[in-house]
């Protein structure tokens, strides 16, 4: 520790000093567009141990949950950088990808099966859920909610 993350072209980096706290897949068709296609990776880390520099632009929606979403990008190249939601302050999800060792951590679940195509692949020894994770099985120390 401390972790970096950041862009395609280099001109968003992202410093991160704190251990991860969960890291899901999610199929939420939000993260479809997110992924080009495919699912997400989403790590969790407490909001306050994240800083950025360069400039992130954000775009507002509300995801498949019901949650409104801001995500975070660089506007030079497009990398997807965050996920930041308004029901959870303290929680900021930075893409696998994004992570300059996107081997940080592996997902822990599959969330938002349901809305996946039919040839998505699902590892069979991860927890697979059609849709948000149950409350009494969020990681993250908040009610469950993908981070889409």
């Amino acid at each position: 520790m401390p972790y970096q993350a950041g862009c395609l072209c280099g001109q968003v980096r992202i410093m991160i000093d704190a251990e991860p706290m969960a890291a899901r897949q999610c199929w939420c068709r939000l993260c479809q567009y997110l992924g080009g296609g495919s699912a997400t990776v989403n790590v969790c880390f407490p909001a306050d141990k994240v800083t950025t520099t360069g400039e992130v632009r954000w775009h507002e929606s509300v995801a498949d949950s019901g949650n409104r979403m801001r995500r975070g990008f660089c506007p030079a190249c497009g990398t997807p950088l965050f996920s930041l939601a308004e029901s959870r302050p303290h929680l900021t999800f930075i893409r696998a990808g994004a992570l300059d060792d996107p081997n940080l951590k592996a997902p822990e679940a599959i969330i938002w099966t349901q809305a996946a195509p039919h040839w998505a692949h699902f590892d069979p020894d991860l927890p697979h859920y059609p849709a948000q994770i149950p409350p009494d099985n969020a990681p993250c120390g908040a009610p469950a909610s993908p981070p889409s």
